[in-house]
């Protein structure tokens, strides 16, 4: 009995080993983003749990044992969404544990998850988008937050970047007014973006009021900063939670209900206005900055609506009023 007791406690001793070389693997040859590296940590974490619990380890699994750990994921009511990636971390980690011999095979080569569902979140019309930008011109106490609020939202919505991309972009990089903007994105990729007149204007303008901030803090004897939207925090710019509830504040005082902005939503406008005025989608994948096609294609619902108006609207015989005609 004692050896059974001690069986879960050495299963997970071994399991966080395994675990933490994977995570420092993908990490140095995949350029993994820290917030990614989180969350494979914390899925990895959860299913050794739930092994070592039931005399199982992480390493010896069977297939068998696998599919009774996806189920019961299931039981639990997790998302679908969730689910999948649990899945998707487990694929990574025993891929990773064949190609080092951990294991001789790969137990959830063959096992289908519940798939992603590939779902469009609720974007805004132009008209809501305007309403937004000029609610962020007059948002803020003073002339600077307003300068700032004014550049943070037209930046988002003239590129379409993720907001850590947005918070984080060193000043450096908007200097001179520039027409392309480099990105250095997920897993460290860099992309160029185009700027919009408005949004290099807006970046203008607030460079000014940043730069003077600057100079006080540097004859003050304080560091200055290397970000676009520096702040005091740890991260020294402007944090991810900050700007969320910003665009909280922004909508409510456009008279947009907030439930239906996030920073995620402005992402999708930008892209769903651009695919609908014509855009091909692989410069949609390339701006966004997508790795795969397949996380462009849900935009694919705008050309299915776009083609189906110019058929309805273009074609001699697909208008509903057409009669019985019939050749002369």
């Amino acid at each position: 009995m004692a050896g059974v007791t001690g069986q879960p406690q050495s299963h997970g001793r071994e399991a966080l080993q395994r675990i933490a070389t994977f995570l420092d693997a993908i990490a140095a040859e995949g350029g993994a983003a820290r917030n990614t590296l989180l969350a494979y940590g914390r899925d990895l974490r959860d299913a050794a749990t739930w092994l070592a619990e039931r005399g199982e380890g992480l390493l010896t699994a069977t297939r068998p044992v696998l599919e009774s750990y996806l189920i019961d994921l299931e039981s639990q009511g997790l998302a679908q969404a969730t689910r999948a990636r649990r899945l998707s971390t487990l694929k990574q980690f025993y891929r990773f544990a064949h190609d080092e011999g951990w294991r001789s095979d790969n137990p959830v080569l063959r096992i289908e998850g519940p798939g992603r569902a590939a779902r469009l979140p609720g974007t805004l019309s132009h008209d809501e988008v305007r309403r937004l930008l000029d609610a962020a011109r007059a948002h803020g106490p003073d002339a600077a937050t307003q300068a700032r609020n004014a550049c943070l939202f037209e930046l988002l919505y003239a590129t379409g970047l993720r907001v850590s991309e947005l918070v984080s972009l060193p000043h450096a990089a908007l200097r001179g007014a520039p027409e392309m903007m480099m990105v250095r994105g997920k897993g460290g990729k860099d992309r160029l973006v185009p700027l919009s007149d408005p949004a290099r204007a807006a970046v203008a303008v607030w460079l000014a009021h940043r730069d003077r901030a600057e100079d006080a803090a540097r004859a003050a004897g304080r560091p200055v900063s290397k970000f676009l939207f520096p702040a005091r925090g740890a991260a020294g710019h402007m944090t991810r939670m900050r700007f969320h509830g910003l665009v909280k504040e922004v909508a409510a005082r456009a008279g947009i209900d907030p439930a239906r902005v996030s920073p995620h939503v402005l992402r999708h406008a930008f892209a769903t206005h651009l695919l609908a005025g014509g855009a091909d989608l692989r410069v949609i994948q390339i701006l966004l900055g997508h790795a795969d096609l397949s996380s462009t294609e849900i935009y694919t619902h705008v050309l299915d609506e776009r083609l189906r108006d110019l058929v309805l609207t273009h074609h001699p015989l697909a208008r509903a009023d057409r009669g019985d005609a019939t050749d002369a």
